[in-house]
């Protein structure tokens, strides 16, 4: 079995560590014995979604993101296509804006690609803190940091998670990032998937089902990156 992994313009969009995503889904498959490669696209290349099992699309600058909104809406209809055929994509802040239908700045709008159903709207003060989520469809808590202006709002989707603490979307519904077929929004950084192996394994989980039909993965070790989540669970919630 092998699976591939796309970034999307990771010279644009790294804010946070958002590459050492990549690095635990390498790992994670390395260790189950999985085949996996990661190619990185810039904004000269041309992306084939066929080949891809999971998008990785990070954070970053609102100028960042105008230039990458502007290369993404020219392959918009590849990439909607590969989401409603369920491809696997993680979209962290800057990335997870782009996949709603807007976000309005004091610069102006950047059109999103109607990816999911949402927008974003600039907000004041920037929504900056520790955080902690629930989701009954997750065995464990999920935790992170978030540090972002905009206000997301995602109409009748499903949240990430229930803000346990920290802001969330826009710091009023109590919710935070979004679950739309085999998409997962959100606004954590840190990197998220290190600090939360479960939605890791989530993420290899889906993509292995919908290349292979192979359900479940080979349990890992994961008693210091559960300590370390837990640590920070209790620290902020208990």
């Amino acid at each position: 079995m092998k699976l591939t992994i796309g970034h999307l313009y990771p010279d644009l969009l790294n804010l946070y560590g958002d590459r050492g995503n990549i690095q635990c889904m390498m790992k994670r498959c390395q260790w189950r014995g999985i085949d996996a490669e990661t190619i990185e696209f810039t904004l000269e290349d041309s992306i084939d979604f066929s080949s891809l099992d999971i998008v990785l699309l990070g954070g970053g600058s609102d100028r960042e993101q105008m230039l990458v909104c502007h290369k993404l809406r020219s392959i918009r209809q590849d990439f909607r296509d590969y989401v409603e055929d369920n491809g696997v994509v993680i979209a962290v802040c800057g990335g997870y804006q782009l996949l709603g239908h807007y976000y309005d700045t004091e610069e102006g709008r950047i059109e999103g690609l109607s990816l999911v159903d949402l927008h974003t709207e600039q907000g004041s003060p920037r929504l900056i803190d520790n955080i902690v989520l629930e989701n009954s469809l997750f065995p464990h808590p999920i935790v992170g940091f978030e540090n972002h202006g905009g206000r997301t709002y995602i109409g009748d989707n499903k949240p990430f998670g229930k803000v346990l603490y920290g802001h969330g979307n826009n710091g009023e519904d109590g919710q935070e990032g979004v679950l739309y077929k085999n998409v997962v929004g959100t606004y954590l950084h840190g990197p998220l998937l290190p600090k939360n192996p479960h939605i890791c394994d989530y993420l290899l989980s889906n993509a292995l089902q919908r290349k292979y039909g192979v359900n479940g993965l080979e349990p890992l070790d994961d008693t210091q990156e559960l300590e370390a989540n837990q640590y920070i669970y209790k620290r902020f919630v208990k």
